[in-house]
């Protein structure tokens, strides 16, 4: 039997950078469930797997476009310094967390500080960068 659209699965993944980087694995974990064609994972993660058979193992390459998107300008955003709380020593790299107009909270990370602002980039981590994944199919649940 064939993965395809509707199918819930359970897969174990390794997903990482062309540079070979790990960004995330099921490894040490239960593998992931999801049911194909429903928007859960990432698009070129959903039509990677269609095809394969419980025991299949392959490796996918996703184009950014079919992961998580180019990275949008709009969502480097500069900060005035005077407005981060006193103890807070940014540093680049330093992940944090804002508020939307609607209270609602998104991650975000230091990617330069001036004497003025910080500039903060809210786009996904991985927003730009093409991805490649490990797969094997463990279950195909009824």
């Amino acid at each position: 039997m064939a993965v395809q659209s509707g199918d819930t699965i359970k897969i174990h993944y390794q997903g990482r950078l062309i540079d070979g980087t790990t960004f995330d694995s099921s490894a040490g974990r239960s593998p992931l469930e999801f049911t194909v064609g429903s928007g859960q994972v990432i698009k070129g993660f959903d039509d990677g797997v269609q095809g394969m058979s419980v025991g299949d193992k392959k490796t996918i390459d996703i184009p950014f476009l079919h992961a998580y998107g180019p990275e949008d300008p709009s969502m480097i955003i500069e900060f005035p310094v005077e407005r981060l709380p006193a103890d807070l020593k940014p540093e680049i790299g330093m992940q944090l967390n804002m508020n939307n107009a609607e209270g609602q909270q998104f991650p975000v990370v230091i990617t330069d500080i001036t004497d003025e602002n910080i500039i903060l980039n809210a786009n996904h981590p991985l927003a730009g960068k093409d991805l490649i994944f490990d797969l094997e199919l463990v279950e195909i649940l009824d």
